[in-house]
């Protein structure tokens, strides 16, 4: 089979034919305010999209223009990143600068990063192309079922005339159509077959490399192709389950692996993402003792990653010229300049995010699309609980976020997630069990659940 790799992303990429101002707009969905980030990335992503449009040689010269945002925790850095990742089409992965260590310290290696990142872009290309076999998959099962409900007559051993031979086939023709209408309507859901499906319980082990434990998912399966390749049992299902273990075998089947390998892998090179966190805790030079001393190591060995360097992965070597790097960290104690020299010339980009004031916290609570109210209502109506909040009370527990942020640790819209639990405690715990109900929440309800709470240093600092 030959597999024709796209030269460039092209129209792969949902985002592709908006402007920066538009990716900002959609943005806005999501992330109340920071807008300076947001025209960053959208900026980043959009050269992306232009650099398609280049001749090769001149796009191959064009380098990503990798960001360092700057700012508090729970303000939206990780949001942003994650929501243009979604909204490009593109292979995301989110990782904490403090998990790697320094080749020849046991902990993470930073090239897991673009293995774990390549693993992320075959999950995606696969469910692509699982769907677009999914009406085949889909016709395939039903013949099987029908085949398991109805198996084929055994062919006659002695000879037959033609018109003897084909009454009995016409038959077995009829029948079969009316158990294809009854199975598409449903009437068969109660029958029972027999499936013979591929085992897949394989077990994984941790592999001890020469930077320590990593863990990289190496199966036995991986390790030993043919010995687990033809490995099936049979199990007694309905006829739903016996369909949807049907169809994720056909359509497994009719992905090819390779293709889906190849493909992933020239889209992590053009379109990946790699958001690194925590930035801050690796920022410093020698000088330490125990963990802090391989801080400037790990710089060092990010480096090269995001220099661009070829990293070898199960699904084959992977360029990471191209991949956008987005950096992020609170940088409290220590500052950007305390990066090397070399690792921050790989960020020319640099966005400090703002604080949240108490009208973003309040527009947190209302306007992105699934906002928190809006997550709390919909699970309460699950159990015919009709829940609703006035003014007051929004803006009575953006106020409570607000203090306790002051007077504890500043976590930003977080601290909105805790706040909410708290007040909706009880309504949460009794949900349905006395029937439909309507429950609204004033401010006076949210003081009288909260203002113990903050009062208390102790209990604050322990409950919100």
């Amino acid at each position: 089979m030959t597999i024709h790799l796209p030269a460039r992303l092209d129209e792969r990429t949902a985002a592709g034919g908006l402007s920066p101002r538009e990716i900002v707009s959609e943005l806005d969905r999501y992330v109340v305010g920071q807008d300076k980030a947001k025209r960053a990335v959208a900026v980043a992503l959009r050269n992306r999209i232009r650099r398609q449009a280049l001749p090769a040689e001149m796009a191959v010269e064009v380098t990503p223009k990798n960001i360092l945002m700057i700012g508090p925790t729970g303000v939206g850095k990780t949001e942003i990143a994650r929501r243009l990742a979604h909204l490009s089409g593109s292979p995301f992965l989110k990782v904490e600068a403090s998990k790697f260590t320094e080749v020849g310290y046991v902990g993470r290696d930073v090239e897991s990063m673009v293995r774990d990142l390549v693993s992320v872009g075959v999950d995606m290309v696969r469910r692509e192309k699982q769907e677009e076999v999914r009406e085949r998959a889909q016709r395939n099962v039903e013949e099987q079922l029908l085949d398991l409900l109805l198996p084929p007559p055994p062919r006659a051993t002695e000879p037959l005339d033609a018109v003897d031979e084909n009454r009995p086939r016409e038959a077995f023709q009829a029948t079969r159509e009316k158990l294809r209408e009854q199975l598409r309507q449903g009437a068969l859901d109660h029958r029972q077959v027999e499936v013979e499906v591929r085992d897949r319980s394989v077990p994984s082990f941790q592999i001890l490399s020469s930077q320590g434990v990593e863990e990289m998912d190496v199966n036995v399966k991986d390790l030993l192709p043919g010995l687990f390749g033809g490995r099936t049992r049979r199990r007694r299902l309905t006829i739903p389950e016996a369909r949807d273990v049907l169809q994720k075998e056909e359509e497994s089947r009719l992905v090819d692996p390779e293709e889906v390998a190849l493909l992933a892998v020239a889209r992590v090179q053009e379109a990946g993402i790699i958001f690194i966190d925590e930035m801050d805790k690796i920022a410093g030079r020698e000088g330490g003792h125990g963990p802090d001393v391989s801080r400037e190591g790990v710089q060092r060995d990010i480096l090269p990653i995001v220099e661009g360097t070829t990293v070898s992965t199960k699904f084959g070597a992977v360029r990471t010229d191209h991949i956008l790097f987005i950096a992020a960290g609170a940088f409290h104690v220590s500052k950007p300049s305390d990066l090397i020299p070399e690792l921050q010339g790989r960020f020319p980009i640099r966005v400090e995010l703002t604080p949240l004031t108490f009208e973003d916290l309040v527009r947190i609570l209302r306007e992105p699309k699934g906002a928190l109210l809006a997550q709390y209502r919909a699970l309460l109506s699950t159990e015919e609980v009709d829940l609703s909040f006035t003014d007051d009370a929004v803006e009575e527990m953006a106020r409570f976020a607000m203090l306790v942020n002051d007077q504890t640790e500043n976590i930003g819209a977080r601290r909105l997630a805790t706040i909410l639990e708290t007040v909706l405690e009880e309504v949460s715990f009794e949900g349905g069990s006395s029937g439909p109900r309507a429950v609204r929440i004033d401010a006076d309800e949210v003081r009288r659940r909260l203002s113990g709470l903050v009062k208390d240093q102790d209990l604050s600092r322990f409950i919100l």
